[in-house]
């Protein structure tokens, strides 16, 4: 993965360039099809001006350009493919850091959408996978805060919504975030009251969790982000919410993004996550309840809100709240 000085200097590698957006980007950051070497390739642009996720978590340096530039990445297990050739940074209109970054083109290689449950071996693999990435850098030295824990959960609010409604933005998330609230509201009162409570202090959760082991971790392992190769490796793309945190937070936002489309239980998920990451010399002995109930409290706060006309859906995570607010 090549670290290029400016983004003319990337730019000037390519042959051919043409915007086009892709059907999974929900975050408003910008692409274009291009050519390098001969090859089709993808030229992503993330930036603070186009993308709703950065300004709701306060990027304005744009960490995930700073992940790869200090080589964070490098440690990734050999079973993880970011399909990341060369990344650039550049200076937005408006004066903010951004990042260009230039990626393989592996649609054709990722969970196609729908609404069938995805094969259960893909699945499982997902899981074995996962926890690769985080025995690998379990004991590694951290030198980068990169994405800090509370960030995850300020980034799905009302008060997201709100300021994103106030600068005129038409992204479609913020929106559905501030309708699948407001029926949380009405029709889930007390549970709205304590994830509200929640929502504008989660220090709580931060505590709660800063007494168990955090690792490497991806922060977004939904399906659109998600693809095999023919040799099994795991396409894993958009790195803009990793960092250091407890491993069962992305467990836990792959049970709640993909709910529709998991071939086993969450009961079922949960144990072959924790099954393979203890097959990887991890022991799970003494933090693992306390984490996995605080992290799966914390996925319903940021996801609660989109599972309100799936009633049998939010009340397995309704229960996981009571489970969560124990540990509190």
């Amino acid at each position: 993965m090549h670290v290029f000085p400016s983004l003319d200097a990337l730019l000037a590698t390519l042959e051919t360039r043409r915007p086009f957006k892709t059907a999974d980007s929900l975050s408003g950051s910008r692409f274009e099809a291009v050519r390098h070497g001969g090859e089709p390739m993808i030229l992503k642009y993330v930036c603070v001006d186009d993308d709703w996720i950065m300004r709701a978590s306060g990027d304005l340096h744009c960490r995930q350009l700073t992940l790869f530039e200090t080589g964070v990445l490098d440690h990734l297990p050999a079973s993880i493919d970011h399909a990341t050739v060369a990344v650039a940074p550049y200076v937005s209109e408006a004066g903010h850091r951004g990042g260009a970054f230039l990626m393989n083109d592996v649609a054709t290689r990722l969970v196609q959408p729908g609404g069938d449950a995805i094969d259960l071996e893909m699945h499982l693999r997902f899981m074995e996978h996962m926890s690769d990435l985080h025995a690998a850098y379990w004991t590694l030295r951290r030198e980068q805060e990169l994405f800090p824990v509370m960030h995850h959960f300020v980034l799905l609010t009302p008060t997201m919504a709100s300021l994103e409604r106030e600068r005129g933005g038409t992204d479609p998330v913020p929106r559905a975030v501030r309708d699948g609230w407001s029926r949380l509201e009405a029709r889930w009162p007390k549970a709205a009251r304590v994830l509200g409570e929640l929502v504008r202090d989660p220090s709580p959760l931060v505590a709660a969790l800063d007494g168990t082991p955090s690792t490497f971790i991806h922060a977004d392992w939904k399906l659109g982000n998600l693809g095999k190769h023919e040799d099994g490796r795991t396409i894993l793309l958009d790195w803009d919410r990793s960092g250091y945190a407890p491993a069962t937070l992305d467990l836990a936002w792959y049970l709640a993004v993909n709910c529709d489309r998991l071939p086993q239980t969450k009961e079922e998920t949960i144990h072959a996550y924790r099954r393979a990451l203890s097959a990887r010399g991890i022991t799970t002995d003494g933090w693992w309840e306390p984490q996995l109930a605080v992290t799966l409290l914390a996925a319903f706060l940021m996801l609660g809100w989109s599972k309100t006309e799936q009633p049998e859906e939010f009340g397995w995570w309704l229960a996981r709240l009571d489970d969560g607010l124990k540990y509190l």
